[in-house]
């Protein structure tokens, strides 16, 4: 599954394989676009990567920083995948705490906020006096 030291693989190809990307397509896209950086640095997809780098992938809501232990140019199962990399603590705890942030946001909503009930559709029904609106 995973390549020696001294065969070849691209950085689009490995994000893909290790599973990060669907495509190699939008692993190429993600890492032209600024998403991905290889030891800080900005890099290209046709960048070799290499066993012990450093690689800093940032999504919509979360950064993910990993550190390359194999390399490989076919896309395996997930397991085999996960092979490929070692996320680090300070990302994995970072990760875990937006996590459960994102989760308790989401459940501090305000009462009422959003779409009326049924109590309140009746009520902005005789309120406005609209005939023949039976609520629902």
């Amino acid at each position: 599954m995973t390549q020696t030291r001294d065969e070849k693989c691209r950085l689009d190809k490995w994000l893909w394989a290790a599973r990060f990307y669907k495509t190699r397509s939008i692993a190429a896209d993600a890492v032209s676009g600024g998403k991905v950086r290889v030891n800080g640095d900005r890099a290209k997809s046709a960048k070799e990567v290499q066993l012990g780098m450093t690689i800093q992938i940032t999504n919509k809501e979360h950064e993910i920083v990993i550190g390359v232990t194999g390399l490989s140019n076919a896309r395996r199962s997930a397991p085999e995948a996960a092979m490929l990399y070692k996320e680090t603590k300070e990302s994995k705890t970072k990760r875990e705490n937006l996590k459960a942030t994102n989760v308790a946001e989401h459940a501090l909503r305000e009462r009422g906020a959003g779409r009326p009930t049924k109590r309140q559709l009746r009520d902005i029904a005789k309120f406005t006096g609209i005939k023949g609106y039976d609520g629902l």
